[in-house]
């Protein structure tokens, strides 16, 4: 792997984006493709109804330009890019119901849950085809392993869907999903380079479009990734963590991710169980924080630095 490997990638992506925003931006506005924002939400976000919405096109275009001139001599950048298509269409469908056709909810949960399901059973065939390993290495337990077989197949679909609807109720603040997820990038992009992973240029392209699109997301934010972009995003650090042979990792390093997933099943558990009784402020828990009183840059800086420490936590582990 050369020094260019990893960084033009991320330049490109990262310019990309400063051209394709300022174009969909304007674009998004002039067609009223505006954020709904729900009415049991924090009070402090009606302000945000209107504002542009499906900015993941931009982050998905600028890591497919990226990463083009980079394919044919690096083939595994293909897979993870391709899930990272698929799943973006997903969330572009789900934006377009919710933002064009007006029905609030988008795509109902069964038909994004079937979509999801299609496209993790080809994300796992692809890895049988390919002969990847299908032992689970536990860097937290001091490398300890387990060879799941069959089994393995089945869990990279839980994996892949359990970490996109993550990476999707992550995305409920101002630049929350994109910062955090492009440290998460960079963490990828560095252990591929010291694995020597054909994957370094799809680490490295995603990692220099979120700078770009953080830009126009950070608080007060000009364009929402939508589920367009979240959704995308999960496909994307689900993808290449097993393509590098590693999906325990993300327990460490997409804590947030799982964190924001964990905190919604428990609120709904205990909503039920309790009849009415609510474990959090609200969920997900970035919204707990808010509502307790902190400001959404805290909430976003805090969620970014636990982040960034434990990535620093899993390069020494790995």
């Amino acid at each position: 792997m050369t020094m260019e490997t990893a960084i033009f990638p991320a330049l490109i992506a990262f310019v990309m984006e400063l051209i394709l925003c300022p174009v969909l931006i304007p674009l998004l506005s002039r067609l009223k493709f505006g954020q709904y924002i729900r009415e049991e939400g924090p009070k402090s976000h009606k302000k945000k109804a209107g504002t542009p919405t499906m900015g993941g096109i931009a982050i998905i275009l600028s890591m497919i330009i990226g990463c083009v001139f980079f394919a044919g001599k690096y083939p595994a950048v293909l897979p993870v890019l391709l899930v990272t298509i698929a799943f973006g269409l997903i969330g572009l469908a789900d934006d377009f119901i919710k933002v064009v056709m007006k029905h609030n909810e988008g795509l109902k949960p069964l038909q994004k849950f079937i979509l999801q399901i299609l496209v993790s059973s080809a994300f796992a065939f692809y890895l049988y085809a390919n002969d990847f390993s299908t032992t689970l290495t536990f860097h937290i337990l001091g490398g300890a392993q387990l060879d799941l077989g069959w089994l393995f197949y089945p869990f990279v679909v839980f994996a892949m869907v359990a970490m996109t609807n993550g990476t999707n109720f992550t995305d409920g603040l101002d630049g929350l999903a994109a910062s955090v997820t492009v440290i998460v990038a960079t963490f990828f992009a560095i252990t591929a380079w010291g694995k020597g992973s054909n994957t370094l240029p799809a680490a490295s392209a995603a990692a220099g479009s979120l700078l770009g699109f953080l830009l126009f997301n950070t608080y007060p934010a000009k364009v929402f990734m939508g589920d367009t972009g979240s959704l995308a995003l999960g496909g994307f650090v689900t993808a290449i963590a097993f393509v590098l042979e590693m999906p325990m990792i993300l327990l460490i390093v997409g804590f947030v991710y799982v964190a924001e997933v964990v905190s919604v099943m428990l609120q709904v558990g205990y909503f039920k169980a309790t009849h009415g009784k609510r474990l959090f402020r609200m969920a997900p828990i970035h919204h707990h924080f808010e509502m307790g009183g902190w400001p959404e840059t805290k909430v976003v800086a805090v969620f970014s630095i636990v982040t960034a420490i434990l990535c620093l936590a899993a390069m020494l582990l790995v």
